[in-house]
């Protein structure tokens, strides 16, 4: 007996590349605000950008379950074909996701002051991060939404629709970023607040569109008492904990390779925040199989298919692996022209050009822990997600003080490889766990 059409590498290619496109459209938002900033005439304002969007990229991943866990039980529920559970979870991480929002603007000058604290920059490096996080804050509710809805297209297998509302609000941003930076000389608060109204706009059209989607499928009827179900929501907080702790881990290992660049000085912080924007575009493209791993492994375990299931796993992973080799072949033919288009101070290129090798060589090591968390998502073992990141992040942590200490830059570069490294042993440790929901 043949295997569904919804396991064969050409279906899974199929629903993502859509996600590729959308993923391509994320970091090109900060490869245009690094840009901007880039060149500008001093390196201050890309050493600030640096801090302020790591520092609120962390706070915004933290709560990556709002994504990473509706996809997991969407997903799960669509292979039921319970359209009504797929409605109320939705309302429920939407609820969420406002409250988290309006805390986290609530809690700005906190995290200016712990910004202040840790990161030893001059005072009109502060100053700058100051503007950018003021504005780029009032964002967090609509951005949290949006990972809600994301997630809920990619857990229905409707990667189109994911990928064109990412996509839409991604132009925007760089149309208003470059308009306010470029066109009214706003600098730093212009790339902020290109992005805020872009966040807005995209969560407006957003929902108006999922209104109507769902209304065609099943009666909207918001009842409270299933809404704040307590079996449900206690299970909706255990899955939503264990992934908070383990982006947590993740964003604060991503921050940690700031931190330790500020160390270097001003300089190693720039050039590392250009190299950077190198990783997360190659992690975007490889997250675009990770996402539909996510979808299709939660709707295999939906249908209690192990078979189709381990089809998945093999399918995903030489699909995932290909594309990191050819990442890297981009790189090693256009590391060069991609560099002149971040920034056109020399000095900085000149630096630069010392670390292509392990820019070069990251993307394939990386592929397998990218997959691996797809997997784990899309069964929904966040258990094993957070015990496997706690595991890889105190070695990674570990290893950069002393390889910093004794290779400088190059150590910094060389931990990095090892968390990925890390992440892919301790996932794999796991995986067996997954075959009991079968």
């Amino acid at each position: 007996m043949s295997s569904p059409s919804y396991v064969s590498p050409k279906y899974l290619l199929k629903i993502s590349i859509p996600v590729f496109f959308a993923n391509l459209a994320v970091p090109l938002v900060g490869l245009v605000d690094t840009g901007l900033m880039g060149h500008l005439d001093n390196e201050k304002f890309l050493a600030s950008i640096s801090i302020a969007t790591s520092v609120l990229t962390m706070i915004f991943w933290s709560f990556g379950f709002l994504r990473m866990g509706t996809v997991g039980l969407v997903s799960q529920a669509y292979g039921k074909r319970d359209y009504n559970e797929i409605f109320q979870t939705i309302i429920r991480n939407l609820i969420i996701a406002i409250i988290i929002g309006l805390i986290i603007i609530l809690f700005k000058e906190i995290i200016v002051f712990s910004i202040e604290y840790f990161f030893k920059t001059s005072y009109e490096t502060q100053e700058l991060i100051e503007k950018y996080i003021s504005i780029r804050i009032l964002s967090a509710p609509a951005e949290l939404m949006m990972y809600v809805f994301i997630a809920l297209y990619l857990g229905i297998q409707k990667t189109k629709i994911s990928s064109l509302f990412v996509g839409f609000f991604c132009l925007i941003n760089i149309i208003l970023s470059y308009y306010f930076v470029a066109s009214l000389n706003l600098n730093i608060s212009g790339a902020a607040l290109g992005t805020t109204i872009s966040a807005y706009l995209t969560i407006i059209i957003f929902t108006i569109f999922s209104f109507f989607y769902f209304k065609n499928k099943i009666p909207l009827i918001v009842k409270l008492k299933i809404i704040f179900n307590r079996r449900k929501f206690f299970k909706l907080f255990n899955i939503n904990f264990d992934i908070f702790i383990r982006t947590v881990l993740l964003t604060f290992a991503f921050l940690w390779v700031t931190y330790q660049s500020s160390k270097l000085g001003e300089s190693f912080l720039a050039i590392n925040t250009i190299l950077m924007q190198f990783i997360m575009l190659a992690s975007f493209f490889l997250d675009s199989f990770a996402f539909s791993t996510e979808a299709v492994v939660g709707y295999t375990i939906g249908r209690k298919n192990k078979k189709n299931f381990l089809l998945v796993v093999s399918n995903t992973f030489k699909l995932s692996i290909i594309t990191s080799l050819i990442i890297s072949l981009i790189y090693i033919l256009f590391f060069k022209n991609i560099l002149s288009m971040l920034t056109d101070l020399e000095y900085l290129r000149y630096l630069a050009y010392s670390y292509a090798g392990w820019i070069i060589f990251i993307p394939p090591i990386a592929s397998l822990c990218y997959q691996l968390d797809g997997i784990f998502i899309g069964a929904s073992q966040t258990a094993e997600m957070r015990n496997g990141m706690i595991f890889s992040v105190v070695l990674f942590v570990i290893s950069s003080n002393f390889l910093v200490g004794l290779l400088g830059n190059h150590g910094l570069w060389m931990s990095f490889l090892f968390l990925m490294i890390f992440r892919t042993i301790s996932l794999n440790f796991y995986f067996n766990r997954i075959l009991k929901n079968f």
